[in-house]
């Protein structure tokens, strides 16, 4: 069997197509994507991609957000990106190819040293494929040039961080548990995940960039739902417990308990809690009470 088995696979069943592609995956290079469009004959008009970008999975090198330039030049392919997605797919009209491989050279063959990889086919009216097929229709966002040059951008900036957090694949290599927000103006963070960053000092920016990073929210959402990311991934952090369980949290209690868990001074626990506080002020209606031991309780203060 020649190492490029998984390809020819592929290649056969896309270049049967006759009404509309879709190529599913999570890691897509953009060799591999265009060797695909190449294989989809010009009379079909309708290609889907459905892929996941994020700015570490970028700067490690396992997806090409430049896949979406490509798509534009070929003019008859979209990109749309599900962030939580770990399907392969593979559909050409009725048929469709499902399994491990995702569209790099690695997956494919297309390179020496290749994976071993597994794709069955089924037809695609198959009950869990046109489930997948649902579930990812009804949660993606498009994958746009413009957003794509963004993580580009942004993973470029990541590599260049030396404090950046150790480049991680999601859903293949679990990304660290333990965070605590570091930058001190939570406003910037979106400005930054859209991309409008031109006016942030690079010190500043390295330390945005990083807590996106630990967030790991994935593109294209509006404000309001971004915060809604942020704030759910805020809740999961122990320091938060008493806030999420009884509604307040004693900020003394919080930094000697941050000192206890951590081994961090009492000047680094007071940075990190007030920080804290400060995020949970802008995503989370929350006030503070300066009553003997200061506490951050939930709902709106009363005036």
């Amino acid at each position: 069997m020649t190492t490029d088995h998984v390809w020819r696979q592929i290649e056969q069943l896309l270049v049967a197509t006759t009404q509309r592609a879709v190529l599913v995956a999570p890691f897509i290079k953009k060799e591999v994507f265009q060797a695909a469009l190449n294989a989809i004959p010009a009379g079909v008009q309708e290609i889907t991609c459905v892929t996941r970008w994020s700015v570490p999975e970028v700067a490690a090198g396992v997806s090409d957000p430049e896949i979406a330039e490509l798509a534009q030049q070929d003019g008859r392919a979209s990109v749309l990106l599900c962030h939580n997605l770990h399907a392969k797919l593979y559909a050409a009209d009725e048929r469709c190819l499902v399994g491990s491989a995702n569209m790099t050279g690695k997956a494919t063959g297309r390179v020496h040293a290749a994976n071993i990889e597994l794709l069955v086919e089924l037809p695609t009216d198959h009950p869990e494929v046109q489930r997948v097929l649902a579930e990812l229709r009804a949660s993606s966002v498009p994958g746009t040039v413009e957003l794509a040059q963004q993580m580009r951008e942004q993973a470029n900036l990541m590599l260049a961080d030396e404090d950046s957090p150790r480049i991680v694949v999601p859903g293949e290599d679990e990304q660290p548990t333990r965070w605590l927000p570091e930058t001190r103006n939570p406003e910037r963070l979106y400005r930054v995940y859209n991309g409008r960053h031109q006016q942030i000092g690079s010190d500043v920016l390295a330390g945005v960039l990083r807590d996106l990073a630990h967030l790991d929210i994935g593109p294209g959402l509006a404000e309001q739902e971004f915060g809604a990311a942020v704030l759910t991934r805020l809740r999961t952090m122990p320091e938060l417990q008493a806030l999420t369980e009884a509604g307040r949290m004693n900020l003394a209690d919080a930094q000697a308990g941050l000192m206890a868990t951590e081994g961090c001074t009492a000047a680094q626990a007071q940075r990190a809690i007030e920080t804290i506080a400060a995020w949970l002020s802008y995503f989370d209606e929350v006030h503070l009470v300066p009553i003997g031991p200061w506490e951050i309780r939930q709902g709106r203060e009363l005036t």
